[in-house]
C-alpha cells in the first residue's frame, strides 16, 4: 500500500501551554483508507489534521519538531469552523475562487457552481448571496461544497456535519461517502452514527494527545469501551448509559403563580428590511428550559439575535414586566452564547475572559477569583487558564463561551447550540451546570438539534419553520410524539427529522 500522509516523532507545544501536546507522535495513512479519529475535546485532533496538511507550521506558526512529515500531493481541508474557510464574500464567488485556481474556463463556472451546491443540498434563488447572511448549517454546507470542488485525492474533514440538523447530516454524509469512495479520507468527528460503518480504521486519542488505540472500528468499540467512556468519547448507547447511571428524569419547572421573565406579543426580527422571524405571543417563566428546534436556516439563531437586540425587531418585548426597548443595559437581564464562540472573546487569556464581566462591575477581587476558578474547574479549563482563547480547541472555546456567559447569572440565558463540538463528558457537564441554573430559577432558551437534550433536560419545545414559531408545547409530549413518528425514520408533519443518535446532533 502507498503511504499518502505520515508524521514521525512529532513534538508540538502551543505557546503558553504547560506541556507538549504531541510527544514523539508517529502515524501514517495509506492510499484509499477511510480513517476516523476520535478523542476528548482538546486532545489534538484538529491540530493533527493541520500538521498532516502542512498548515502547521507553514500557515499557523506553532513550535513543532519532527523527524519527517509527508503531506499528500493533492488534498482538501474542511475546517471545523466554516467561517475560517471562506475567502470570498458571496456564495458563487467562494466556489468560483476554487475553480479559478483549477483554471476552469469562466463560461463553464456557473454549471460547476450549481453542481457542487446541489451536491450538499444548497439551493438559492440567487447564488450571488452574501455568505454572512447564511445560517451556521448553511455555511457548513457551503464550506463542504468548496472543498469538493477541489476534486482532491485526499480529504481531511474536521467535524464536517457539526452544525447541521439531523436530516442535513444524513444528506451530507451520503454525498461524502459517494464522492469519497475512491479517495483517502481522514475524518475527525463526534457524531459517529453516519460514519461508523463507512470507515475501515478507528484511531482513539487520549486527552494528552497520545494514541490509545488504532485498529478496526468494531474491535475498538469492543475492547476499549471502558476507555471510551472514561475519555468522554461518544459511543453507541452513551446516552442510555448516562441516564441509567444518573437516573435522570425530565425536569419539571414549577411555574404556578409566578410572573413571566420574558413576554413576546406580535414580535418579529429583521435582517435588513427582510422579516426573518415571527412570534405571535408567548411567555417564558423562571426555571423553564426551552429547546428551539427547526431545520438549518429556519430562523432559530435569528430569534435569539432579536431577543438580544443584535438585530432590528418590532412588536412587544418585555423582560420582568419592563419594556425591553427601555432597558438601558439588556445584558443585566439576558446572557447570550453565540453559535460561533469566537464572536464573544474580548480578552487575551481564558481566566480574563470569564472574569471580564465581573471586573467591569468592580466586584470584590476575592469573589471574582473564587467564581472564576470554580467555573474553570467545572468546565475543565483550569489547565488552559493562561492560554489565549484562540489557542483552544473548538470544544474548549465553546465551553469558555458558556462559562463567560453564565458567570453573572442573569435571569435569562440564551444559548445557540452550546454542545456542538463537545465530547460526551463535557456535554453532560455543561448540561448539568445549566440544569443547576434552571433549578435556581434561571430561564434557559437553547437552540439545539439533539432530541436527547429535549427528552432529558428540556421542559418545553419551540419549533420554528420558515421564520415562524409554529409550535410551542411541553417537552415530554413532544418527544413521545416524535418517538411515534420516527419509527420508520420518517419526519414529522412539519418535516422535522429528529433521531436519537449516540452523539450530539448539531
Amino acid at each position: 500500500m502507498e503511504t499518502i500522509a505520515s508524521v514521525q516523532n512529532v513534538r508540538l507545544k502551543f505557546p503558553g501551554a504547560d506541556s507538549l501536546l504531541f510527544r514523539d507522535f508517529s502515524l501514517s495513512f495509506q492510499k484509499g483508507e477511510k480513517v476516523l479519529i476520535v478523542g476528548p475535546s482538546g486532545s489534538g485532533k484538529s491540530t493533527l489534521l493541520q500538521v498532516l496538511t502542512g498548515l502547521i507550521p507553514n500557515s499557523v506558526e506553532i513550535p513543532i519538531k519532527a523527524d519527517d512529515i509527508k503531506i499528500p500531493s493533492s488534498w482538501g481541508f474542511l475546517f471545523q469552523d466554516p467561517d475560517t474557510q471562506f475567502c470570498m464574500p458571496y456564495v458563487d464567488e467562494e466556489i468560483a475562487f476554487v475553480l479559478e485556481n483549477l483554471q476552469i474556463p469562466r463560461e463553464e463556472m456557473q454549471k460547476y457552481i450549481r453542481y457542487y451546491l446541489e451536491q450538499v443540498g444548497l439551493e438559492f434563488d440567487d447564488i450571488h448571496t452574501k455568505i454572512q447572511t447564511l445560517s451556521g448549517g448553511m455555511k457548513q454546507r457551503l464550506a463542504i461544497a468548496s472543498v469538493l470542488a477541489l476534486e482532491s485525492d485526499t480529504l481531511f474533514l474536521d467535524e464536517p456535519t457539526a452544525m447541521l440538523d439531523p436530516e442535513g447530516t444524513e444528506e451530507v454524509w451520503q454525498t461524502l461517502k459517494k464522492v469519497g469512495k475512491e479517495k483517502t479520507l481522514v475524518i475527525v468527528e463526534h457524531k459517529l452514527d453516519h460514519v461508523i460503518d463507512f470507515v475501515d480504521r478507528f484511531i482513539l486519542l487520549g486527552k494528552n494527545g497520545e494514541i490509545i488505540a488504532d485498529g478496526r472500528t468494531q474491535e475498538i468499540f469492543h475492547l476499549y469501551k471502558d476507555v471510551l467512556r472514561e475519555e468522554g468519547i461518544w459511543y453507541p448507547g452513551v446516552w442510555q448509559d448516562y441516564t441509567e447511571q444518573h437516573r435522570r428524569q425530565t425536569p419539571k419547572s414549577d411555574v404556578g403563580g409566578k410572573n413571566p421573565v420574558l413576554s413576546l406579543n406580535h414580535f418579529s426580527g429583521y435582517r435588513g428590511k427582510n422579516k426573518r422571524i415571527e412570534v405571535e405571543n408567548l411567555d417564558v417563566f423562571p426555571g423553564e428550559w426551552i429547546t428551539v428546534l427547526g431545520h438549518n436556516g429556519a430562523g432559530k439563531s435569528t430569534l435569539l439575535h432579536a431577543l438580544m437586540d443584535l438585530i432590528k425587531s418590532k412588536g412587544s418585548y418585555q423582560i420582568l414586566g419592563k419594556d425591553a426597548n427601555k432597558i438601558k443595559k439588556l445584558s443585566d437581564y439576558v446572557a447570550f452564547v453565540f453559535q460561533n464562540p469566537e464572536f464573544q472573546f474580548v480578552t487575551n487569556a481564558v481566566y480574563d475572559e470569564i472574569a471580564y464581566t465581573l471586573q467591569l462591575e468592580n466586584e470584590n477581587p476575592d469573589k471574582v477569583s473564587e467564581r472564576v476558578d470554580g467555573l474553570l474547574r467545572s468546565f475543565h479549563l483550569a489547565k488552559q487558564k493562561q492560554n489565549h482563547p484562540y489557542q483552544l480547541s473548538m470544544g474548549q472555546k465553546r465551553r469558555l463561551s458558556v462559562a463567560a456567559a453564565i458567570v453573572k447569572e442573569q435571569p435569562i440565558l440564551l444559548l445557540d447550540e452550546p454542545t456542538f463540538g463537545q465530547d460526551a463528558k463535557n456535554t453532560f457537564a455543561i448540561l448539568e451546570l445549566l440544569d443547576d441554573l434552571r433549578a435556581q430559577g434561571i430561564a434557559i432558551i437553547m437552540v439545539t438539534h439533539d432530541i436527547n437534550i429535549v427528552e432529558h433536560f428540556a421542559t418545553r419545545v419551540w419549533y420554528i419553520d420558515k421564520g415562524i414559531l409554529v409550535h410551542d408545547c411541553a417537552a415530554t409530549p413532544y418527544v413521545e410524539a416524535m418517538n411515534d413518528c420516527r419509527l420508520g425514520g420518517q419526519p414529522d408533519a412539519n418535516g422535522l427529522f429528529l433521531s436519537r443518535n449516540m452523539a450530539p446532533q448539531n
